[in-house]
């Protein structure tokens, strides 16, 4: 895989198990990647090994007054600089090839789970981490799984010259042999508390995202209630905890970097202090002792990669437990499609609650409890949150079709969508029939007002649809937002739409006209509609009463008015004492008002 090929036509099923088994899974998809690496790894570092041997030939001609051999290590340093030129070039390239290919699969794998878990992600898992998943945790791990192949080359190409300098020099070998693992496993005794604090500087990290996100979201309102500051004080101290971890974290780094450059130093002076006793003994010549030096010298160099690999798995592995704790999530009553990938049509039926959505009608439900009435909407989806009994479409369950199945067969819209920044037009290019054109679908939502606001807002746009939308919709009100999800939702056509509270941030007038616009557009089709608005109820073809998880009652809107007490006090929004006291006044009060709304609308 080449970075020009991402991103992967299918980035496979994760070993979501533990992280370092996540790992040993990306290191495994990524094997041909891997052996490049190993390979152009190897030439780099067997040519680096080689300068010191070639310097030696050459001292050791110099010594011996030998042209041949001066020749002859002249060209072996060049053949090795050459070598050390391509290998560390290619090595470059395919390492960084690799890290990228890595976190590339990691974000495909993201994507692809919050699409299948939807809007129960964020309830399984806060916001502020799924963002630090996907950002800082995917670089973390693609360092690891570039860094193991360089390290395996600089491990090989240290074992190797290890033998080749016992084969070549017994005496200065034995040293060298005996005091490079040691150096390599120096540092193990400090790398569980160095982990450690690498742990507790990315879980704080990860909090002070989470807080930031959250402070993002909600600015609006902190900012309406005077608490902005308030939040702001909350971050400085989480940015501050982190920036105490990170320090606390970076001093035992650094003590092993300085034990990694302390210890290869007193190797030296070991090999030197030893050769030269050895060279004035006559047990070795000048040029032996020259290439032992320089190799135990250069062999440093490999030698920092174990310092690497270790920093790279510390920070990555708790990236990896984070991430692989994301992927492992799952659908409560996922079959992985075990019907066949069709959509079916028919009535919505709900076997929990016995609410029945008859086909081709305008369903209003009515639900006093909002929480249990935006679990049954992500039921009805054939996506819930929690495990349930599957709702029935033309009889068939929901949760036994492919999720692509489901999703196309039964749209579900909650109470708080999130529009994606970009062009109007861009928001409204949704997989759709393309029965309802989008000035259709805008003009049922009554968007009028804010296809204006939105030319005004755009220093470059005359016409709407070219307008840019800032994120979430942040420079739009609460009102408007709502109109352009349900104008999205109504381009896409499905055979099932279900609205969750889609107008309870506008005005009645306003909610009258997209009552009828809805009803109108729809017709033909089927449509829930949770709400508790006596406009929209009133459109209505057929409203249910939910009470305590059943439905209750069945009827047209007035009717159920006049017949059932805890309907009326769901809609009216009246206590029980006031019930008792109004009694028939607050049944004429609400039809009133209805009339005296449609008479303006």
């Amino acid at each position: 895989m080449q970075i020009q090929d991402l991103p992967y036509p299918d980035p496979g099923v994760p070993d979501a198990r533990s992280g370092p088994r996540f790992l040993w899974w990306l290191f495994r998809n990524q094997l041909g990647g891997q052996l490049k690496s190993l390979a152009w790894g190897l030439l780099h570092f067997a040519s680096v090994a080689a300068l010191p041997f070639c310097v030696g030939v050459a001292v050791q001609a110099v010594v011996d007054r030998s042209g041949t051999g001066l020749a002859l290590a002249g060209g072996l340093l060049a053949l090795a600089c050459v070598g050390n030129a391509v290998g560390d070039t290619f090595l470059h390239r395919t390492a960084i090839t690799n890290w990228i290919t890595a976190a590339a699969r990691v974000q495909q794998l993201l994507a692809r789970k919050a699409a299948h878990l939807g809007s129960a992600l964020t309830r399984r898992v806060a916001a502020g981490e799924v963002v630090a998943v996907s950002t800082g945790d995917v670089e973390k791990i693609g360092w690891f799984v570039e860094a193991l192949s360089r390290f395996t080359a600089a491990l090989v190409t240290i074992v190797l010259v290890c033998v080749g300098l016992l084969v070549y020099q017994p005496a200065l070998g034995v040293v060298v042999a005996v005091g490079l693992p040691a150096l390599a496993l120096a540092v193990l005794p400090l790398l569980p508390r160095a982990t450690r604090r690498a742990d507790t500087q990315r879980e704080k990290a990860g909090r002070a995202t989470e807080l930031a996100s959250d402070t993002v979201a909600g600015l609006r309102v902190l900012r309406g209630i005077g608490g902005e500051e308030l939040f702001l004080d909350r971050y400085r101290s989480a940015s501050q905890e982190v920036r105490h971890a990170a320090v606390r974290s970076a001093r035992m780094w650094s003590l092993i970097s300085a034990i990694q450059v302390l210890l290869p130093g007193l190797l030296l002076i070991a090999v030197v202090w030893y050769g030269v006793g050895l060279a004035r003994e006559g047990r070795i010549t000048v040029g032996e002792l020259v290439t032992v030096y320089s190799s135990v010298m250069v062999l440093t160099y490999p030698l920092r990669h174990f310092e690497e690999i270790a920093m790279a798995y510390s920070f990555s592995r708790p990236s990896a437990k984070r991430a692989a704790g994301v992927l492992s999530l799952q659908r409560p009553t996922d079959t992985a499609g075990s019907r066949a990938a069709d959509v079916p049509s028919g009535d919505l039926y709900d076997p929990q609650t016995g609410l029945l959505v008859p086909a081709g009608r305008l369903t209003a439900v009515v639900c006093g409890d909002p929480d249990a009435a935006g679990l049954l909407a992500e039921r009805l989806g054939g996506h819930p949150s929690q495990e349930g009994t599957s709702v029935l479409l033309g009889g068939v369950p929901l949760d036994e079709l492919p999720l692509d199945s489901a999703r196309t067969a039964v749209l579900v819209q909650d109470k708080d969508p999130v529009l994606l920044s970009g062009t109007l037009r861009e928001l409204l290019d949704v997989p759709a029939s393309g029965v309802v054109r989008p000035e259709t679908a805008l003009a049922a939502a009554q968007c009028d007002d804010v296809l204006a606001a939105l030319v005004q807002g755009s220093l470059d746009a005359t016409d709407p649809m070219d307008a840019r939308i800032t994120e979430r919709g942040r420079s739009l009100s609460g009102g408007q937002r709502q109109r352009l999800a349900l104008a999205r939702s109504l381009i896409t056509d499905p055979e099932a739409l279900v609205l969750d509270e889609p107008t309870s941030a506008v005005d009645s007038h306003t909610e009258a006209r997209i009552a009828q616009g809805v009803r109108e557009l729809r017709a033909g089709r089927t449509t829930v509609v949770f709400t508790s608005s006596p406009l929209l109820l009133d459109r209505a073809d057929r409203v249910v009463f939910l009470h305590d998880g059943e439905a209750v009652a069945v009827g047209a809107h007035r009717e159920l008015v006049r017949t059932e007490p805890r309907y009326r006090a769901v809609v009216t929004r009246e206590t029980d004492d006031e019930a008792v006291l109004n009694g028939s006044v607050a049944v004429n009060d609400v039809l009133q008002e209805l009339e005296e709304i449609e008479e303006k609308a």
